[in-house]
């Protein structure tokens, strides 16, 4: 395993921390480690990291925003987001600008490193608080609008589960499905929603509130 991850944090102690906890965990490497994102894009240029853990709260550049410069113009950088704020607005901004996690900034050091490999390897993770969050929203009444793209109710539920950040294999153990079978309906979910990606697929469930 080789997961590069880079850090944007402008509290200088938890980035500290966060250095400490990349350079010592033995499966992640390290790629840098910033008070503000001014410097963001040059950085991923010279760095090319797999994952980078975001603050949304930074100077000069939100990390939100530093979230959707990074993804226009690096689609295979994974954005975890790792911040105080669990405010439903920011959630979903910060899904809408491409990031395919969320912490909460009191996760654990173990719960960190297992989200980062987690995300390297094609989940979703978030912090139980902001999943409920999430879960509710789509679970409201009148929350659902109706959509066109002719999805099965499989297909709706596989897409659910990745709205809520599980992995192809937890997809699988839930619908009491195969792994290759779960593929196949994540592919047909792009292709009638148009889109080439996880998070693609996610943004336009969240925008459009399609499950």
């Amino acid at each position: 395993m080789d997961i590069k991850v880079a850090i944007y944090e402008d509290n200088d102690a938890l980035r500290e921390s966060l250095t400490y906890l990349i350079k010592g965990s033995g499966l992640l490497r390290f790629a840098g480690a910033y008070p503000d994102c001014r410097a963001i894009l040059k950085n991923c240029e010279s760095e090319m990291p797999d994952v980078v853990l975001m603050d949304i709260e930074l100077p000069y550049i939100s990390g939100i925003e530093a979230t959707r410069l990074v993804k226009d113009k690096y689609p295979g950088v994974d954005v975890m987001m790792l911040t105080v704020m669990d405010d439903r607005d920011k959630i979903f901004d910060a899904l809408r600008a491409g990031a395919t996690g969320y912490l909460l900034k009191k996760a654990s050091a173990i719960q960190i490193i297992e989200a980062v490999t987690e995300l390297a390897d094609g989940g979703s993770p978030m912090s139980s608080e902001i999943a409920r969050k999430v879960l509710e929203f789509f679970t409201a009444p009148g929350s659902k609008i109706k959509n066109d793209y002719s999805l099965s109710a499989r297909e709706v539920d596989v897409l659910k589960r990745l709205v809520m950040g599980d992995s192809y294999k937890m997809i699988a153990n839930h619908c009491c499905i195969s792994i290759g079978t779960v593929c196949g309906h994540i592919n047909s979910i792009y292709r009638k929603l148009a889109v080439n990606s996880k998070s693609e697929a996610v943004v336009k469930a969240i925008k459009e509130r399609l499950v």
